[in-house]
C-alpha cells in the first residue's frame, strides 16, 4: 500500500511514523529544515516513554514520488489551495485523498443530499478549485483528534490521543476505507469508520469554531474560557447559531452544548491552534473554522449575528498582524481624507 503524507509536521509526521510500523510504504512531503532533519537522520517520534525513528522517503518534490493508493493531506486548511498543482503527480486513476484537516472540507455536499448537493464553499475552496483538481469523489473524511508538536525539526512528541474517525462522503463502507482502516488500526491508530462523517466533523468543528477565535483574541487558554461567565456565553451563543444551521442541513449533535464546553475546559489551561499561531506569527485557520459556518448559514437562511461580530474581530486581528497592509490601509485613509 502506497501513502503519501502531503504535510509531513507533527501530525502527519505522526501518521507516517505508526503507518510505516504498520508495513505501509509511506513517503512524506515537507519543507525547509524540518524535511533536512528527517532526510539526514529519520524521522523521531516521542511517544509512550520511548523514541521511534523511521527513515522514510521525505521529498518537497512530489514528482519523484508517483501515483499513490492514498493521498493523506496534513496542511493547515488554509494552505491547500496553493498545493493542488503540486498534488497531480501523485493522484492516479483509483487514489484516495484523506482530508486530515480541521474545519468543512471541500468535499462536504458531495453525495449531502437536498438542495445543497453538489455546492462549493467559496471560504474554504475558492472557485471550487479543490472539488476540481482532486475531486470529491476520491475523498474519504478524517477528524483528527491526536494532540502532537514539532519539538524541533525532525523530532515529533506526541502529546495524547490517537483517534482518526474516517469516513465516506456517502456513508459506505467501501473496500478502500476498509483497507484504510485496517493498515491505521495496525499502526496503533484508533481509526473508527463512521456512517455519518459529518457528524463527527461537526463536534470537533462545534468547539473549533469559538474557542479559537476568542483565544486569539483574549488569549485566554481553553480552562479560562470556559470556566469566565463572559467568555463561556459567547462560545454558547456561537454554537447554538452553528447547531441551528447543523440541524436545518441533517447534523446529528451526539453531545449538547453545556457537556462540549465543559469538555473543552477540563483539558485545562491549553492554547489553541489559532492562538498559537497568532503567537508564531503564521496565518490563522480563520475561513475553515469560522468564515465557512457563516457562509453555510447564510445558504442555510440562518442568522448568526455573534458569530458575525466575533468574525470580524479576529479577521481584523489578523489584518492587524500585517505592517504592510496596515500602512497601505492608513495611507489610503490618509489620502480620502
Amino acid at each position: 500500500m502506497k501513502i503519501c503524507i502531503y504535510g509531513a509536521g507533527a501530525i502527519g509526521g505522526y501518521l507516517g511514523v505508526q503507518l510505516a510500523q504498520a508495513g505501509a510504504d509511506v513517503s512524506l512531503v515537507a519543507r525547509g529544515p524540518h524535511l533536512a532533519a528527517m532526510q539526514a537522520s529519520g524521522l523521531k517520534l516521542l511517544i509512550d516513554g520511548e523514541t521511534r525513528v523511521a527513515r522514510l522517503r521525505c521529498t518537497d518534490n512530489p514528482n519523484e514520488l508517483g501515483h499513490q493508493d492514498y493521498v493523506i493531506i496534513a496542511l493547515k486548511a488554509h494552505a491547500v489551495p496553493a498545493v493542488l498543482d503540486a498534488m497531480k503527480p501523485l493522484i492516479g486513476p483509483n487514489t484516495a485523498v484523506v482530508t486530515a484537516v480541521n474545519g468543512i472540507p471541500y468535499w462536504y455536499f458531495y453525495k449531502h443530499g437536498g438542495t445543497l448537493e453538489g455546492r462549493t464553499l467559496e471560504s474554504i475552496d475558492p472557485g471550487g478549485a479543490q472539488w476540481k483538481a482532486l475531486g470529491p469523489e476520491r475523498a474519504i473524511g478524517c477528524v483528527v483528534y491526536p494532540a502532537t508538536e514539532v519539538i524541533e525539526p525532525g523530532v515529533i512528541q506526541h502529546v495524547y490521543g490517537n483517534k482518526f474517525p474516517l469516513g465516506e462522503s456517502s456513508g459506505e463502507r467501501t473496500d478502500r476505507i476498509q483497507k484504510l482502516h485496517e493498515v491505521m488500526t495496525a499502526g496503533g491508530l484508533d481509526a473508527p469508520i463512521r456512517e455519518s462523517i459529518r457528524d463527527e466533523i461537526w463536534l470537533k468543528l462545534w468547539g473549533n469554531l469559538c474557542f479559537n477565535p476568542i483565544s486569539a483574541l483574549t488569549h485566554g487558554t481553553l480552562d479560562i474560557i470556559a470556566s469566565d461567565p463572559g467568555t463561556r456565553a459567547i462560545a454558547k451563543a456561537m454554537m447554538l447559531e452553528a447547531k441551528a444551521i447543523g440541524d436545518k442541513l441533517g447534523v446529528h449533535f451526539r453531545v449538547d452544548v453545556e457537556r462540549r464546553i465543559n469538555g473543552a475546559g477540563a483539558v485545562g489551561a491549553h492554547k489553541t491552534s489559532m492562538l498559537q499561531d497568532l503567537e508564531r506569527n503564521r496565518a490563522m485557520e480563520i475561513d475553515p473554522l469560522v468564515t465557512v459556518v457563516q457562509e453555510m448559514g447564510r445558504l442555510a437562511e440562518v442568522p448568526t449575528p455573534t458569530l458575525d461580530v466575533v468574525l470580524a474581530l479576529i479577521k481584523q486581528r489578523e489584518f492587524m498582524t500585517q505592517p504592510d497592509a496596515v500602512a497601505a490601509a492608513q495611507a489610503r485613509l490618509a489620502k480620502a481624507a
